[in-house]
């Protein structure tokens, strides 16, 4: 009697293949879960802290400095130390760094009117939907332009730094302008990185850790080519 399935060695293989992709688009799915579910917090609490007077009332303490400075130190407890946290400490930290961040971010509402900050926060999430959708289609290496990125990044910090003296608008429109390049490549780059260190059948809770990390990037990536594009498109109030 004839075999009915002519294949028959291909097939484990093939499951395998299958399974390691649907294992893919789970990890990835999480990913931009916890991505947007930050950006919900930090919007939220960005919000909050306009609208109830609390940020205004933090500026000129020295509390003022503490929530400015606070999310850097949940953010290299999250880069340097995420393999030695537990799943929950982890996640736990990625929350708080969210509130943080939208508290510190509070004085926007203050500075520009609602309407162009939503404005502004759909013109970012299109771009930043394309340039992942490319970032994860593309054939191209996106790794060759990480230094020229890095560089870039580099190039923005030291500008602002020095705008703080300066009080340049030409500056600062120039900075807006090369934060709109770098970190619409580092989105791409990002998401190409982190489908790239994705393995199939690793523990779950390393897993989740990576997720973690992986929407940390490219929260940062959305929150700064937000905040670049405010500066060119935003609308101060009067």
């Amino acid at each position: 009697m004839p075999n009915p399935d002519p294949y028959p060695y291909f097939r484990p293989r093939a499951a395998t293949a299958a399974a390691a992709d649907a294992g893919l688009r789970r990890y990835l799915i999480q990913v931009y879960n916890y991505m947007a579910g930050g950006l919900v917090v930090t919007g939220a609490t960005a919000y909050a802290g306009a609208a109830s007077g609390f940020y205004a009332s933090l500026i000129g303490t020295p509390w003022y400095w503490v929530v400015l400075f606070a999310p850097l130190a949940l953010v290299f407890l999250l880069g340097f130390r995420v393999d030695r946290l537990s799943l929950p400490a982890a996640q736990l930290a990625f929350w708080g760094y969210a509130a943080l961040v939208g508290l510190s971010l509070s004085g926007i509402f203050l500075v520009y009117t609602g309407e162009s900050i939503a404005r502004v926060f759909f013109v970012t999430g299109a771009t930043f939907a394309a340039t992942s959708v490319y970032a994860y289609t593309t054939q191209t290496d996106l790794s060759r332009f990480s230094s020229f990125l890095f560089m870039g990044l580099i190039g923005i910090i030291i500008a602002a730094v020095v705008n703080i003296f300066l009080h340049s608008t030409a500056l600062q429109m120039t900075i807006s302008v090369m934060g709109v390049i770098v970190f619409v490549g580092l989105a791409a780059y990002d998401t190409q990185r982190i489908r790239a260190i994705y393995v199939y059948g690793e523990d779950g809770a390393i897993a989740a850790k990576k997720s973690i990390l992986g929407a940390l990037a490219l929260y940062l990536d959305f929150l700064n080519l937000f905040l670049s594009l405010l500066q060119l498109l935003g609308d101060r109030r009067r």
